[in-house]
């Protein structure tokens, strides 16, 4: 019996992929910007209904504190128009004699002390102090002219004198009630109250509230916070400044503007403002929102503002938010967990089904597989047979170009190598003739030098071919390389090159253990300081520099120039098999093809950098020997 493939046959992919293609990429964001979006709403409606309770409350809090600032305000308001009742007074501004004026400075030195005042000072129609309750200290107002005072200008008319300001004399800040005193229906002089207001603020501090009194020029006079006081909470024009300062009301202070960091309007006489939260108004600080609410005091041009912190408000309305956001967002898992345990269940079922008709062909087609997955078997061991051979293959001829590649570097070193020879073999020659008519002359002391001459050559030459020899023979994937004699053993190969472009050479690297084979190395190291012997022939004052530092268990060594660098469009080649930038058949294009190979089987790498100035880096990473604690170093 055959299977039915009609049993098995997928859904087109119309009907099948796209419903839950579409699912899977757009639920999630929908579901996340419904959170979203309803975790703002949450938390725009709690703060707006926070904020509407926050205003009724502190219309209540601003009255209450209103009215104590009114209150503190007027039980001085009665205290000028009293002097107009003392006959001493009035003697005084008649005859202004010795005797009167002792007499009026006790009187109001004690009426003073009875009424807790800051200062009480009678005054002439010219605004000379004629006498005050602070004659007896050193900073009194006795004799001072204060006629340039608003308050001392609109008493002397017949008005109210009521000004705030700073003290020319003490510079302390006060709040002056003045009152033109007459005699007959004529103004023989003001008698002025002054009175400090900074209880109110002391007050304010302790039971942690924020307010301000502003006086009728926008400046405030009285603040919770100090940093705040003598400030403008409303631009000043340059005329208003220069009527201030000639004032001298607030003295010399600079009544810089209350700028805040953000403004919002939502009633009359109430605005949410923004604030830096530290005490200097800083604006590179957090910043805290108020709710500023703003009304008029009774009998004066001032206005008293309080202001209430939103952060709690605003804290608890991200908290609702977060809240509504969180439980929407689990209503929607619990919403997609049941949808998708419905279509479970029906899965389930028709799988179910399925299965019970399936189960009658599943023997024969076990079988049929089971057949299939033995020949597929014995193809697949076939196959790794084969490739295990092509990858010792490929093994052999990599060995085999790299040696190659050894050989060819060789042969571009054969004329410097000759040269070092022909050397000691043309002094050998001469020497040895020489050496056989001195000791036919009888001269052993000459011959005998000669003899230790002719020894140091035949050494000079068994280094030369030993290193020749060194760098031939093959190397081995695993191994371990002395860096120092890497590059005494490359700059030994290159002497005659080094020698003849008379390179200068400055090193900063360590003598490292790196996990790489020594002849390999050297091939590496003999390739890149050859690269740059070639970069630099035509260069004046040819230097080579060979630095290196260790780093996460590797070494990194650069090997740089300053010959004429390399060409953009040659970078993109330079590490691709067969390629050169050397003239005619100077260089074959496996130098740098094999050093990166070689780097890359040690574990390392081998890069290039190209300064800003003339010249190349080749840098080459290379892992650290791992010690063990008895191995020595």
């Amino acid at each position: 019996m055959k299977c039915d493939p009609t049993l098995y046959r997928a859904a087109p992919p119309s009907l099948a992929v796209k419903p839950r293609l579409i699912r899977h990429l757009f639920l999630p964001p929908l579901v996340i910007a419904l959170m979203i979006g309803l975790g703002y709403l949450g938390f725009w409606i709690s703060e707006h209904y926070g904020v509407r309770g926050l205003a009724e409350n502190g219309e209540r809090q601003l009255e209450l504190h209103a009215r104590a600032v009114e209150s503190e305000i007027s039980k001085y308001t009665y205290l000028p128009s009293l002097l107009e009742l003392e006959s001493s007074v009035s003697q005084l501004l008649d005859d202004p004699t010795p005797e009167h004026r002792k007499t009026v400075n006790e009187y109001l030195e004690g009426l003073n002390r009875r009424s807790r005042s800051r200062a009480i000072y009678v005054m002439d129609t010219t605004g000379r102090v004629m006498a005050t309750s602070n004659w007896r200290d050193v900073d009194s107002y006795l004799g001072e002219d204060l006629s340039f005072r608003a308050y001392f200008q609109n008493a002397v008319r017949g008005q109210p004198g009521r000004f705030y300001g700073i003290g020319s004399t003490s510079g302390e800040p006060g709040y002056y009630l003045a009152h033109g005193l007459e005699q007959q229906g004529k103004i023989i002089g003001v008698a002025v109250v002054k009175v400090r207001l900074e209880a109110m603020e002391e007050r304010w501090q302790r039971a942690r509230l924020e307010a301000f009194v502003s006086d009728e020029n926008g400046i405030i006079i009285l603040s919770s916070d100090p940093a705040r006081r003598l400030k403008s909470v409303r631009p000043l024009s340059d005329e208003t400044k220069e009527r201030l300062a000639r004032s001298l009301q607030y003295y010399w202070f600079p009544l810089n503007e209350l700028v805040p960091l953000a403004r919002e309007r939502l009633a009359e006489g109430m605005e949410k403002l923004t604030f830096p939260a530290n005490t200097e108004l800083v604006s590179d600080e957090r910043a805290i929102s108020y709710l500023s609410q703003t009304r008029p005091l009774s009998d004066t041009p001032w206005n008293f503002t309080l202001l209430t912190p939103l952060e709690d408000l605003r804290r608890q309305a991200i908290n609702q938010g977060i809240l509504v956001a969180v439980a929407f967002a689990l209503v929607a898992f619990l919403l997609i967990a049941w949808n998708e345990r419905r279509k479970v269940i029906a899965t389930r079922l028709a799988a179910r089904e399925a299965l019970q008709e399936a189960n009658n062909q599943l023997e024969r087609r076990i079988t049929e597989r089971t057949t299939d997955l033995r020949a597929s078997n014995e193809r697949l061991k076939g196959q790794i047979r084969e490739r295990r051979q092509a990858e010792e293959t490929l093994r052999r001829a990599q060995d085999e170009l790299v040696q190659a590649g050894k050989l060819a570097a060789i042969g571009q070193m054969s004329t410097s190598i000759a040269h070092e020879l022909n050397q000691p073999l043309a002094a050998l020659r001469t020497l040895s003739g020489n050496t056989v008519r001195f000791l036919e002359r009888g001269q052993l002391d000459i011959a005998s030098t000669n003899l230790k001459t002719i020894n140091e050559l035949i050494d000079r030459m068994g280094r030369i071919t030993a290193s020749l020899r060194a760098f031939a023979r093959r190397g081995d994937d695993q191994g371990r390389a002395s860096l120092g004699k890497a590059v005494e053993a490359a700059l030994q190969l290159l002497g005659g090159r080094l020698e003849k472009l008379d390179i200068q050479i400055h090193s900063g690297f360590d003598d490292v253990q790196l996990q790489i084979d020594q002849t390999r190395l050297e091939q590496i190291l003999v390739n890149l300081i050859g690269n740059a012997l070639d970069a630099m022939q035509t260069q004046p004052e040819p230097k080579l520099w060979l630095e290196g530092q260790a780093a996460d268990g590797k070494y990194r060594l650069r090997v740089r120039d300053n010959g004429h660098g390399i060409d953009p469009e040659a970078r993109k080649h330079l590490f691709e098999p067969f390629f050169t930038t050397k003239p005619g058949e100077q260089g074959l294009g496996l130098g740098l093809t094999l050093s990166a190979s070689l780097a890359a089987a040690a574990g390392g790498h081998l890069g290039v950098e190209y300064p800003l100035e003339r010249g190349t880096t080749f840098v080459l990473n290379l892992p650290l020997v791992r010690l063990s604690p008895a191995e020595p170093l």
